[in-house]
Formats: C-alpha cells, structure tokens, sequence
C-alpha cells in the first residue's frame, strides 16, 4: 500500500501536499485589536490575570488550527480567550463543582461579550459543566508557566537587554601600620553555587491532572467601570442611573478601588439581558464576574 501511496505522489503531487493553513506551526501572537460579537476588544499581555466570569463550551465547526497555529483539537484541555496573549497556561476552576484543572489558551473567542472564555468538549466534561454548556469559573493566569510556554515559540517578545557590566573590584591587601600588628585574616563564608532555575517548557497537550476545591458559585454581576477615584465611579453612576447600578469599594493589588456594577443576578438569563443593557447604554467594556461577596479583592480586568 505504500508503495501505491508513494506512486500516487510521484504523480499527483497536488493531492499529497496539505492545504495551506493546515499544518501546525505554534507561534506566539497577541495580535492587533478587532469586532467581535459587536464590541471592540484590545489584547494585551498579563501573566498574571485573575478573573471570573462565564465559560461556555466551543460549538460548532472550528478551522484545523487555532489562532496560534496550533492544531484544533476538542479532547485537549484547551481554550479560547479574547485578549490574553497567546499561548497562556492557566488555571481554570469550576466554582460551581470546585473542580480545577489546568489549561492551554491558545485560541482567540468567544466571539460574544457575554462569555469570559470558551473550552474544549474533554474540558468542559472534565469540570463537570451543567447540562447548559456555561458554568461560571475563575481564570488563574500561571506566570512562570505562560512565560516558558511563550519563550519556547517563535515570535516571543524579546527579552529587555541586560544591564552593562560594571567594572570588576580588586583587593591589595595592605602593609600593618608601624609598632602595630597585622591583624587576622578576616573570616569570609563558604562560597555556595548558585542554584540556576530552570523554566519547564509545558507540553502543547496538557496532562489531565483534577484539582478537588470547595465549590463557591457566587452571585452574578455586570461590572461596568473600575475606578481609583470614587468621583469618577460615581460620575458613570449618575449616567447610567437608569440601569440602578451601585458602587462598591474593594482591594486590588494592595490599593482601594471603586467598582460600579449591577445585580446581583438570579440566572444566567437575567446577567446575560443586563449586559446587553450595559453595552447598549455605551459600556462596551462591560462584562460578567462572579463574586460571592461585596466584590472580589483579587480580580484583574484582562477582557
């Protein structure tokens, strides 16, 4: 059979060759920012994001490669973002079932405002989503991981350069002062090597390693602005009064922030029509966030 096979090729080259696009070829990209799902978004790099919101399962047909050139596959632990840089290793917990794997984000999506992140079929059954398809979660970018995984992939950042060597420092020791004796030789530690650290580059596929936590859903919320200053919070406050927002203080990254927001939210449904409201009035950053109290101290805007 090979034989035909390697005849056929000889013959009809054409047919033997893959279509372009089709042959996998990783890369880091980040990408320009673009329309999807009728709002604006702009990709930034974060290593270290930390964030919930809504997952929903990839549906549909997808093209053989992902958006960084990695071939589509629904039984790994992959997903999709629409602003991290690509690829990123993260965290990603059900809180509803509290279960917590890790993933690879090497895909751009979901293509609607109304979903933080869009997971493969092995990831959705492996957290155990609902017979819906969304489950709400919290995204843990892994800094050490995300970074070794895009050091290793053509098209990485360039490290900042170095510093410039300083000039090396000699000792001459000196003569004992007349009528006086030369003191001891002064103690110095034991050199001990430096240990060198070397970054693990993870694998394209994933081991399915499961993460047991205590499950903690949270309420549902519309977040539509973050603020330092309260005078601002409370400027889109009073411009969006008709959708009867409120303002909360919280804590992020050991400063005080002012976060406007709407609900909480019973269902899915209801978090899902206040968004649509949300960007309608202009809010088009507006997104989802799960929260289970007056607001979480450790959640960065990465969407």
């Amino acid at each position: 059979m090979s034989r035909v096979v390697a005849l056929l090729c000889a013959l009809l080259p054409a047919a033997c060759t893959h279509h372009p696009g089709t042959v996998p070829s990783p890369h880091y990209t980040l990408g320009p920012s673009y329309e999807s799902g009728g709002t604006w978004r702009y990709p930034r790099e974060s290593y270290d994001a930390n964030l919930t919101g809504l997952a929903t399962i990839y549906t549909g047909k997808h093209p053989p490669l992902t958006t960084d050139g990695e071939a589509f596959d629904q039984a790994a632990l992959a997903a999709a973002h629409p602003t991290l840089q690509l690829p990123a290793i993260a965290r990603l917990t059900d809180l509803e079932t509290g279960r917590q794997i890790v993933v690879r984000i090497n895909d751009r999506g979901p293509t609607t405002p109304h979903r933080l992140i869009a997971v493969t079929a092995r990831t959705a059954k492996l957290l155990e989503f609902p017979a819906s398809g969304v489950a709400r979660v919290r995204l843990e970018v892994l800094p050490a991981e995300s970074r070794a995984a895009v050091d290793s992939l053509p098209g990485a950042p360039s490290l900042p350069m170095s510093a410039s060597p300083r000039a090396s420092v000699q000792e001459f020791p000196l003569a004992p002062l007349a009528g006086t004796r030369a003191a001891p030789p002064a103690w110095k530690a034991p050199e001990v090597p430096a240990t060198v650290l070397v970054a693990t580059t993870p694998p394209l596929r994933l081991p399915e390693t499961m993460t047991l936590t205590i499950p903690a859903p949270g309420a549902l919320w519309v977040r539509l602005g973050s603020f330092q200053s309260y005078r601002y919070a409370a400027i889109q406050h009073a411009r969006l009064s008709v959708l009867h927002p409120e303002i909360v203080a919280a804590e992020q990254g050991g400063q005080q922030e002012f976060r406007v927001r709407l609900g909480p939210f019973a269902t899915i449904s209801q978090a899902d029509a206040a968004l649509d409201q949300a960007i309608g009035a202009g809010v088009t950053d507006a997104h989802i966030a799960v929260e289970s109290g007056a607001g979480s101290t450790h959640e960065e805007f990465a969407q």
